[in-house]
């Protein structure tokens, strides 16, 4: 046997070297000529994927067949190279595109080996079949194969040729290239591999599929272990190197393939839309880059305010029960690969793992979660779910073996807790006032659960979030902050409030008597909103709220628009308070700063609109006013407790807490929550937009202005102080009680109520109570 096989390996020469001479002579005659052109190679342009940064250059998504992230021999660890041509060819600098010697040893070991085991592949051999050729194992692709890698060594450098090969081999879990295969496995750029995570990349090329560790990692990893021997071999590495890379624990990721630091996933999908209108299917290939007005710190704090609001919210109102049931059979003797497999299609939401119950007892939970392995709940950790766990729901929905639960871990204790997905959605946007510039946007719980865009497009009554607007159209026709308005039952006929007869009601059903507008506001009474509006007319405030962008059409020309009876999104809500914050000038949101190509050069940019002026500057700084007030004392005095005087806004509840805002703002920031059901349905009693959507702004705007200084708005000219008696509304006179109101120059304060609605029906008397709460003591500036 051993003397057959020399006299293979003998023949096998001759032949070979009569077959290259002979190849050499055609070659040179019929074929070379007429091998394709290297303009691909010359002037690569590899597939690369769109990808959306934040406006302080972090990714936030990439679009495309191919994941790829093209880098540079100058720009990685010299050790990634090494590993690559250790693997793959490690005489690359030396041959002239096809290796003899190396042909010669695979042959030899091929014959001691008794079979076809190890193959002599250049990794220039491996570019022109990649770029120009299939991979059919016939020997008219092995000679063009071989031909044309002798024409790109004479076409490129050795280093050119080698930076090919590093981004456009394909190395599994679509990636393609080093630089992806890198986050694809490791999750980090390929500039911060270590020696021991080069060697496992460099495996792939051999057999992508087989040698992937997410899928059988212990093969990738004997792998590994030849390519550091070769390195070692080489002198690549020395001996403290080779040690240490082999014994290095790899951390693998198992999931998608991603590059991003920043979740803003509403976000991506929005820039995905207006790219695609604009450049179509080529912003799959052609490495776009836009760049958008969202800022990291911001989205990152806009994205947690929203999850723990919805959460917290979740928790108030109880365990609906399991998900479902698995199948557990009592003698499985590999119940982790079952329970894995029963996980397959339940994903991780935020940090909400599935897991699936092994044994449960009022006092504990033991469950399998297939990123976390086999975990215990005790204690409080079964406070939220303890119904589920003693009978407390019908028998589908109890916790017991084979349920299929969520968990969630304690990032501070470490403890696990029984948890569930909220049906609940939310929405939040915050915008720059002084541009348009949209900082963060969330516009729903999850996008991987729910992909509808709720902050642009959810049209949802805004409730008293939309009275700023009517106060505002009131100031314009002779209102003042201190003009005294009733609050009192009344009941509205059908032709004044859409077509059914209305007796509308104060949140708490309870009445103040004679209150200012400034009062009415910062409590968010009704009746007397609904006189304002009785007052100036319905069809007035419907078109003055077209100057903040809203459209007539969804706003019903009716007395019910004092309670924001029409429909917004959160976007167009946003948008609105520009005008507020921002000394009555509208600002236009906008989301991309600019596009620019594979090579830098820029393709678009956006020339933000100048901010309008739609209001009277002192109509925006009376507002702020009265919306600080709100903050300060009113439904959102929670606020307060981020400690600033420079916060303003109002809360929203509509009819049976369908939906629930908080729309505010400092002055280098707008700031809109908004939490509901899709399907409108109750919130619950109490779910105001006090208890639900406020505390989402307030952990985003406590994040974002943590340091920003307190700001002052600037008292614009034509505004006045005079001092108010509370119980006229009217300039106190010598010897009266009075606190300091801002007015416009020109008004004077002479209405000491608003006339009653005809049809309304009067419940209490006239004239202020005794203990009718009084306006603030002095101006909140």
């Amino acid at each position: 046997m051993f003397k057959s096989r020399w006299h293979y390996l003998i023949a096998a020469l001759v032949t070979f070297f009569l077959l290259i001479a002979a190849l050499g002579v055609l070659a040179a005659v019929l074929i070379y000529p007429n091998l394709p052109s290297l303009d691909s190679l010359t002037d690569y342009r590899p597939k690369v994927p769109m990808r959306v940064y934040t406006a302080d250059n972090s990714l936030i998504a990439e679009f495309g067949e191919e994941r790829r992230a093209v880098v540079s021999l100058s720009n990685i660890p010299h050790f990634v190279p090494q590993a690559i041509l250790a693997a793959e060819d490690e005489r690359f600098y030396q041959h002239g595109g096809v290796d003899t010697l190396g042909i010669l040893r695979a042959a030899l070991s091929n014959v001691m080996s008794g079979g076809a085991k190890e193959g002599a592949s250049t990794i220039t051999m491996q570019v022109a079949r990649n770029f120009f050729l299939t991979r059919e194992k016939t020997f008219a692709r092995k000679l063009n194969e071989a031909l044309l890698s002798i024409k790109i060594e004479h076409a490129l450098s050795k280093d050119q040729i080698l930076t090919l090969y590093i981004n456009q081999i394909y190395l599994g879990q679509r990636a393609y290239g080093f630089g992806a295969a890198s986050y694809a496995y490791f999750g980090k750029p390929l500039q911060k591999v270590t020696i021991a995570e080069a060697a496992m990349l460099a495996g792939l090329p051999k057999a992508p599929s087989r040698y992937n560790p997410v899928v059988n990692f212990e093969r990738a990893r004997q792998r590994q272990l030849y390519v550091l021997n070769r390195m070692h071999v080489l002198k690549y590495i020395d001996d403290a190197q080779y040690e240490q890379a082999k014994n290095q624990h790899l951390v693998i990721r198992s999931g998608p393939l991603s590059t991003k630091n920043v979740s803003a996933d509403y976000v991506a999908e929005m820039v995905r839309q207006a790219m695609y209108d604009r450049y179509q299917d080529a912003i799959y290939t052609s490495g776009m880059k836009v760049y958008t007005t969202i800022r990291k710190r911001d989205q990152d704090a806009a994205d947690q305010a929203l999850w723990q609001g919805v959460m917290d919210y979740d928790q108030r109102h109880g365990y609906r029960g399991v998900e479902g049931f698995v199948q557990i059979p009592a003698d499985d003797q590999n119940i982790e690969a079952t329970l894995d497999d029963a996980l397959q299609n339940s994903v991780v939401v935020h940090n909400l793992q599935p897991a699936v119950v092994l044994e449960a007892k009022p006092k504990q939970v033991r469950a399998y979660s297939k990123d976390s392995g086999m975990i215990t709940i005790t204690g409080s950790g079964l406070k939220f779910a303890q119904r589920a766990l003693t009978g407390g729901l019908p028998a589908k929905l109890d916790i017991r073996r084979g349920a299929l639960i969520r968990v969630e871990k304690d990032s501070k204790t470490g403890a696990w807790r029984i948890v569930q997905i909220p049906t609940v959605e939310a929405a939040f946007i915050s915008i720059d006032p002084k541009t348009g510039a949209i900082l963060s946007l969330v516009g729903g719980f999850d996008y991987n659960l729910n992909k509808f865009n709720h902050v642009t497009q959810a049209w949802r009554q805004p409730g008293s979030s939309f009275k700023p607007f009517i106060y505002s159209a009131a100031l314009e026709k002779g209102f003042t902050a201190a003009t005294l308005v009733d609050d009192a039952p009344l009941t509205i006929p059908a032709a004044q409030a859409g077509g059914v007869e209305w007796s509308p009601k104060d949140y708490e059903d309870t009445y103040s008597g004679i209150v200012s507008v400034r009062q009415a506001l910062t409590k968010s009474l009704n009746l007397p909103t609904i006189r304002i509006l009785q007052a100036i007319g319905p069809n007035y405030a419907r078109d003055y709220a077209k100057r903040f962008g809203f459209d007539p059409a969804r706003q019903p020309p009716y007395l019910t628009l004092a309670l924001g009876a029409g429909s917004v999104t959160p976007l167009q809500m946003a948008r609105g308070y520009t005008a507020f914050a921002n000394g009555g000038r509208l600002a236009t949101p906008y989301l991309i700063t600019r596009v620019v190509d594979q090579q830098g050069r820029i393709l678009s940019q956006t020339v933000p609109e100048k901010p309008r002026q739609v209001i009277d500057p002192r109509n925006a700084f009376i507002m702020t006013s009265l919306m600080q007030s709100v903050v300060r004392r009113g439904t959102a005095a929670r606020a307060m407790q981020l400690g600033r005087s420079d916060l303003a806004g109002k809360t929203g509840t509509t009819n049976d807490q369908f939906d629930a805002w908080f729309t505010g703002y400092q002055s280098s920031v707008v700031g809109v929550a908004w939490i509901g059901f899709d399907q409108p349905r109750t919130l619950g009693r109490g779910e105001t937009g006090a208890q639900a959507a406020l505390p989402i702004w307030m952990k985003y705007m406590g994040t974002v202005l943590r340091d920003v200084p307190q700001t002052g708005y600037a008292v614009p000219s034509g505004i006045v102080t005079a001092t108010i008696n509370p119980l006229t509304g009217l300039p106190a006179a010598n010897g009266e009680t009075g606190y300091n109101e801002y007015f416009y120059q020109e008004t004077v304060p002479v209405l000491t109520t608003v006339p009653a609605i005809p049809e309304a029906v009067p419940a209490t008397p006239e004239t202020p109570q005794p203990d009718t709460p009084q306006p603030d003591s002095s101006p909140v500036f």
